[in-house]
């Protein structure tokens, strides 16, 4: 059964990994959606948020210092889910996809304390 805490650990950081690595590869257009949102400081915004993204995931799916790597994802997910994400401020017809995200997130948010607080588990790094 420890296999599936394995499994279970590099599924939740996939999508993490791909973030990163795909905010990384398109530097100009995720500064370019990081200034949409308004949030301060576009260039280290996008920098930072790729590197928690890629990092985190990295960390939680190797199970190297997964602790530290789920709270680079839970800081991650706060402004991604409550910036980026706010579904009560946009108009009815962009609510629906992005309450999806925001709910999605609060859950992803809810792992990484998991994480967090229990560790990588078994096969870990």
């Amino acid at each position: 059964m420890d296999i599936l805490f394995l499994i279970g650990r590099i599924l939740f950081s996939v999508i993490f990994i791909s973030a990163g690595f795909n905010h990384l590869k398109d530097f100009t257009n995720t500064v370019e959606m990081v200034k949409k949102t308004k949030a301060p400081f576009p260039k280290l915004s996008a920098a930072a948020m790729s590197f928690f993204s890629l990092v985190g995931g990295l960390s939680v799916a190797f199970g190297f210092y997964a602790e530290i790597g789920a709270f680079l994802l839970f800081i991650f997910l706060i402004p991604t889910t409550f910036i980026v994400h706010s579904f009560w401020r946009l108009p009815d017809d962009e609510k629906e996809i992005q309450s999806v995200h925001f709910f999605k997130n609060l859950a992803l948010m809810g792992t990484t304390l998991m994480i967090f607080y229990y560790g990588s588990g078994p096969f870990s790094l």
